[in-house]
């Protein structure tokens, strides 16, 4: 084939010698994979083949998928391919191992994007013992690399023997970027699939970088060259992680954490900025915290990092603990006074950091441990002796224990709040989490992970997970003979089990999520249903649907708080619950006096303000308050109640949740005057009266709708009442009782007239 002389790339032109294909037979042949002759093929990095099998200086394709040039060699037998170390562990081939070998035509492979215009390779040294620390020029190395490889075939993932300067190196393709003939100044993107296949000309441009060892010091003139250790691999992508849901936060935290350490030195340099040195992950348990730290390690082209549980850095001897921080740092340490901006980077992951990095002085052990620690951490991370090559990652379920000088700026001032997913983010986990059972055929065609996005309302990643696995143990179960001998299993099921969209809504039942609604404590509040007695009631339900409607659709309105008050037993604690279970929120919770029976003044403090951290997590949220004035210990007597806990409700009552947060509290009272006289009123945004029951009519519109006797019967007991007590006073919850009590007399007709007349 002719020499070629492409159009302009850069300011200089391409030219390429390809090796003459013309009269080539390509017809298949079966060789026996040998060594190379000598050390020249190998460092040529060619396959040595005999005059009688092929020609010389052709592309040879083994196996349908490795492309080799040829170079011949009279030492080797008809028969046999010679091919050194690096490329029979890039084929997979043993010596002596059978291979089929063709002639190869790029062009008609490839068409016209047959070149590489960039091509990214890792360098290490092949013997480690020979390593140095003397700094290799990338230009140099560019230089050499394309005077011996000139006009030779690579692909993505090949390995292969490269000589420079007397030191021998073992060199990984990771991608090529193919140009078209015609179009050079075209950008493509780079590819890292073995089948891409491009000849490598003059005008390649070649990117060094640290192989895993990250033994061999590269450096270069040239300021718009890549970092030679960027410690993000070119061919990962975050959905390798196996954590859904997270797009936006993993793109915050590539940008500040990651987008400046691989970008070329020379640049961030002119910037004037250093790079970042913490990154704090917190959120709620189960949302992926932890298996992004344990996963991380994939996405990085340098050395695993450290994963430290919080607590084991403590320990029972005077100053172990804060010499186990300054051990976590010392590696960083020596390479940076070695290398300095070249050093690579050490990343460092703290899980459960709220167990260790607590306000300093909050402990009140005694011992002063805790803030030592503290005060080690804040030092090594920007201390006096600052480190560019160092990346502290941090998880904690709780951002509000920790010490306030790690969160300034310098320190963790990268915070990605990992949020609960939603639909879209919740069926990327369902898809992650059954990716092996579709794969498999182990699951149902009724199966729709859509509706069970839908239907895990603020399900984490966590309760997904273990959702799968309840789906699969009801399936599972089913192919189980459990009787009164042995276990047994029944091959036939096994060999059929799949599993199906009813196991899937069985373990909706059995899992629930830690941030849902609390539906159990709201439907005992309202066992009987709501009865619309009275138009008033009905007046009521709307108001509430109202404010729900605002929280839900108000792009102003983050915050409403109610105050439902009337009698006792009036119905305000019910109509609150069937407000909110109506809404639909992802998120409902009822604090009643009844979960803090018997706990201390601080414990309940911590549990009111732990439940209304809890609502700031989810979009929409409801918090229904029973009985305010029970909660804060108010007797009539002295009278007396907990001004803590007083004052904890005052704060969280008007406390406006995030940005993207809703919350709407109703609060319930029978005792409006004791309100008035704390001072709470005022945080109340609205008030909504519930008021007893006062007419006949309202007290028949009970018995009807509880099938309390028949009409002529009911007749009786209004003309009876009527002259009894023509007006009544009672809450529906003791009128309710009252028709309980008389359904179960001998005469319930004049049992409901004495216990109304008596409640009245």
């Amino acid at each position: 084939m002719d020499r070629f002389k492409l159009p302009s790339f850069g300011k200089a032109s391409i030219t390429h010698s390809a090796p003459d294909m013309s009269n080539v037979d390509f017809a298949t042949h079966q060789l026996l994979v040998g060594n190379c002759p000598n050390n020249s093929y190998a460092l040529a990095n060619v396959a040595a083949v005999s005059p009688n099998d092929f020609p010389d200086n052709i592309y040879v394709m083994v196996d349908n998928l490795f492309v080799f040039t040829t170079k011949h060699s009279k030492e080797l037998p008809p028969g046999t391919i010679g091919l050194n170390g690096n490329q029979r562990t890039w084929g997979g081939w043993s010596l002596n191992q059978e291979i089929q070998a063709r002639a190869f035509e790029l062009f008609k492979y490839s068409g016209k994007h047959s070149y590489i215009g960039t091509m990214d390779v890792e360098i290490s040294f092949r013997t480690r013992g020979k390593a140095v620390s003397t700094p290799f020029d990338q230009d140099e190395l560019a230089q050499h690399f394309l005077k011996l490889f000139e006009s030779q075939i690579f692909s993505p993932t090949q390995y292969l023997i490269f000589e420079f300067k007397g030191f021998i190196f073992d060199i990984n393709i990771r991608n090529i970027q193919m140009i078209d003939l015609g179009d050079v100044d075209a950008s493509s993107p780079s590819v890292t699939g073995i089948e891409a296949k491009g000849i490598l000309t003059k005008q390649t441009q070649l990117n060094f970088f640290k192989g895993k060892d990250g033994l061999v010091n590269l450096k270069s003139s040239n300021s718009l060259r890549p970092r030679s250790d960027a410690v993000i691999r070119s061919d990962f992508k975050f959905e390798d992680l196996g954590v859904g849901g997270l797009d936006k936060e993993f793109t915050k935290i590539f940008r500040r954490a990651f987008a400046s350490r691989i970008f070329p030195p020379a640049v961030i340099e002119k910037l004037g900025i250093t790079h970042v040195k913490g990154l704090l992950l917190y959120g709620p348990p189960g949302t992926g915290k932890t298996l992004i730290a344990r996963k991380i390690g994939t996405m990085l082209n340098a050395r695993e990092p450290k994963i430290v549980n919080g607590p084991e850095i403590l320990s029972k001897y005077v100053g172990s603990s804060e010499e186990n921080i300054r051990n976590l740092f010392k590696d960083a340490e020596t390479e940076y006074r070695a290398k300095g901006d070249e050093s690579s980077l050490h990343i460092i992951i703290f899980d459960e950091l709220d167990s260790v990095f607590k306000q300093r002085g909050s402990r009140g052990d005694g011992t002063g441990v805790g803030d030592n620690v503290v005060n080690q951490l804040l030092a090594k991370m920007d201390g006096v002796d600052q480190l560019n090559n160092i990346l502290v990652i941090g998880m904690t379920n709780r951002k509000d224990l920790i010490d306030s000088a790690l969160l300034r700026p310098g320190r963790f001032e990268v915070q990605v709040e990992i949020h609960l997913p939603d639909e879209k983010g919740r069926l990327q986990i369902f898809e992650i989490q059954t990716k092996k059972m579709r794969e498999n055929n182990m699951m149902d065609k009724d199966v729709n992970l859509a509706e069970l996005a839908a239907l895990t309302k603020n399900f984490s990643g966590a309760e997904i997970e273990g959702l799968v696995k309840s789906a699969s143990s009801f399936a599972i179960n089913k192919t189980v003979n459990i009787g009164k001998g042995a276990t047994k299993l029944n091959t036939k099921d096994i060999a059929a089990l799949k599993v199906t969209r009813e196991d899937f809504l069985n373990s909706l039942n059995e899992v629930t999520p830690a941030f849902g609604i609390s539906e159990e404590d709201l439907k005992s509040c309202v066992d009987n249903g709501i009865i619309k007695f009275s138009e008033r009631i009905e007046a009521i339900l709307k108001h509430g649907d109202r404010y729900v409607r605002q929280i839900r659709e108000s792009e102003k309105t983050r915050l409403v708080s109610l105050l439902i008050h009337g009698p006792a037993g009036s119905g305000k604690t019910a109509l609150a619950a069937a407000i909110a279970l109506k809404s639909e929120f992802p998120f409902i919770r009822l604090i009643s006096p009844n979960d803090l029976v018997g706990m201390s003044e601080n414990a309940k403090v911590a549990y009111i303000d732990n439940t209304f951290r809890d609502a700031y997590k989810s979009p929409l949220n409801i918090l229904v308050i029973d009985s305010i004035e029970t909660l804060v210990d108010w007797v009539p007597i002295g009278p007396r109640f907990s001004n803590n806990i007083l004052q904890i409700l005052k704060v969280v009552l008007k406390r406006k949740p995030p940005q993207d947060r809703r919350l709407l509290i109703m609060t319930t009272t029978s005792s409006y005057a004791v309100l008035q006289q704390m001072d709470i009123l005022g945080c109340f945004d609205n008030e909504i009266a519930v008021p007893n029951m006062s007419t006949l009519d309202e007290f028949n519109n009970v018995m009807i709708d509880t099938n309390f006797l028949d009409d002529a019967k009911r007749v009786q007991v209004i003309n009876q009442l009527s002259q009894i007590a023509p007006k009544i006073n009672c809450g529906i919850r003791k009128v309710l009782t009252n028709l309980e009590t008389a359904k179960h007399d001998e005469d319930p007709v004049n049992e409901i007239v004495d216990l109304m007349a008596t409640s009245s």
